[in-house]
């Protein structure tokens, strides 16, 4: 448990310039409260106590303003930055290190019980402030070549690759 909070926090660090200690990182990050509590949630949805379930995912999105459905499966090292406004949904998948900016929406688009609902974000996507994304997408990163064309490539650091321009399959 501590060694995941541990790489949460350095992912956090790593990622947001803001961020200037472990301290401030852990007191004052509503992403990582969010992600701590979404943890013990998802454990009670896979342990069939969904009633508790939602209870604690609605605690946190009442501290955080993010809303995680405790169905839904987080990978490692993902930073939800600035994240008020953020809806995940039941069937969404997050692949490992993933951003998430404020206010997206990985939402589903259909009411059919057991289906895949919500959209799956593969490794390392990110997820820009407002998207809205619907039922059965994939999000995949795109080569740094592909970045240099569509422009978006002008937004990222020089020194690290392109991860902002994503694909999604429909």
């Amino acid at each position: 448990m501590f060694t995941r909070l541990r790489e949460d926090i350095a992912t956090i660090r790593e990622r947001d310039p803001a961020a200037r200690s472990a301290w401030e990182v852990l007191m004052c990050y509503p992403g990582l409260h969010a992600l701590v509590l979404h943890r013990f949630a998802y454990a009670c949805w896979q342990a069939k106590r969904r009633w508790l379930a939602r209870f604690v995912s609605q605690m946190a999105r009442f501290m955080t303003g993010i809303e995680i459905h405790p169905g839904a499966t987080v990978g490692r090292r993902v930073f939800i930055d600035h994240g008020m406004g953020v809806v995940i949904g039941e069937t969404a998948q997050i692949g490992d290190d993933c951003t998430i900016y404020q206010g997206v929406t990985l939402g589903g688009t259909s009411l059919t019980r057991g289906a895949k609902r919500h959209p799956t974000l593969e490794r390392g996507v990110i997820v820009g402030a407002e998207a809205c994304h619907g039922a059965q997408r994939v999000l995949r990163v795109r080569h740094h070549a592909e970045c240099l064309r569509s422009g978006v490539a002008r937004h990222s650091r020089a020194d690290r690759p392109c991860r902002h321009a994503v694909e999604a399959d429909r």
